[in-house]
């Protein structure tokens, strides 16, 4: 059986990997010259890491990345509103590193700089891999269901120095997060409430905004090289029909791009690869296979995508916010105390 997979990132080299441990036969298809060697660091939860154990990559991303367990969300005086427990725990790990630890296994099978064929005839399934902006979604959707404005900013990056906790900072209309990250370096996140097009890209409309915060989110300000910072505007797909047409399917941010606030848009990335490619190694009928993968993910993503929105709006809302703090630390000590 032969797969072409459009897109070398997180789900494409998964699925990747997964096929290739079952006999099959895999292109890659990476626009790209290289892997990226920027990028944030990213959340991989009990799922994530269970299906990364299946294709033998979960004890490498242990190895390098941060256990984390708790965290807090704070005001912007640094006051609490919440502590965090991380049922069964999570681990940390830098979109690099975790890039090269699912390459390491399939290397010989990326085409780098690889023009895409849409409609390549030589093989059994098209996986489309190829993130929000994907060329297989539009070829086969249409326009219509790409990615529509969240009505939000992003800022992501890193600094030297080891961050020793995980929080997340909440004000009217913006957000901060610190967090740990592997090779003893500290991870920020930022996101404001603004019109797609608008916010300015660089570190002076981030000391602007958050320059008054409380201390760690004024430190890492301080720290922050302009030329490493990455800025874009936030984005969420509308319900797709289905995740597949004929013998393509379509998996992570070409299915179902999420804003960031739940952290599991990398996470439910990896779940899509290796639950398409279970379905794709238990039967020669793609086409089943491909309705058991629609299946199993359309519903369970699109509900990510609703509460990945969901949470943004509550962590930015301008009203209501002592009621949201009150009944958000409520939640939280009884899930910790049931947890514990």
């Amino acid at each position: 059986m032969r797969a072409t997979i459009v897109g070398g990132g997180i789900g494409g080299l998964t699925v990747a990997n997964h096929l290739i441990r079952h006999g099959w036969q895999v292109r890659i298809l990476e626009r790209a010259g290289t892997l990226p060697t920027t990028g944030t660091a990213l959340g991989m939860w009990p799922p994530a890491l269970r299906a990364l154990d299946s294709i033998g990559a979960g004890d490498r991303i242990r190895q390098v990345g941060v256990p984390q367990t708790a965290g807090a969300i704070l005001r912007p005086d640094g006051s609490t509103i919440a502590r965090l427990h991380v049922p069964g725990g999570a681990v940390l790990v830098s979109r690099p590193a975790l890039l090269d630890s699912l390459f390491t296994d399939v290397s010989g099978a990326v085409e780098f700089g690889a023009g895409v064929d849409l409609t390549p005839a030589d093989c059994d399934v098209v996986i489309g891999a190829d993130g929000s902006g994907s060329r297989i979604r539009d070829r086969i959707f249409g326009p219509r269901y790409r990615p529509r404005p969240l009505g939000m900013a992003a800022w992501r990056g890193w600094v030297s120095g080891e961050a020793t906790s995980t929080t997340e900072t909440w004000d009217t209309g913006a957000l901060f997060g610190i967090t740990p990250r592997d090779g003893g370096l500290t991870n920020f996140f930022a996101a404001v409430r603004v019109e797609p097009g608008t916010a300015d890209g660089g570190i002076t409309f981030l000391r602007s905004r958050f320059g008054d915060w409380h201390p760690a989110v004024r430190d890492v300000l301080g720290r922050i090289d302009d030329e490493t910072l990455l800025h874009h505007d936030l984005h969420h797909s509308p319900a797709l029909p289905s995740y597949v047409r004929g013998n393509v399917a379509l998996i992570g941010d070409a299915a179902h791009t999420m804003a960031p606030n739940l952290g599991r848009g990398a996470c439910e990335a990896i779940v899509d690869a290796v639950t398409l490619g279970r379905a794709l190694t238990a039967s020669e009928d793609v086409a089943a296979a491909l309705r058991r993968y629609d299946r199993a993910r359309r519903h369970r993503t699109r509900l990510m995508v609703r509460g990945s929105a969901t949470a943004a709006r509550i962590a930015t809302a301008s009203r209501a916010r002592g009621a949201r703090d009150a009944l958000l630390g409520l939640a939280t000590r009884t899930t910790f105390h049931r947890a514990t």
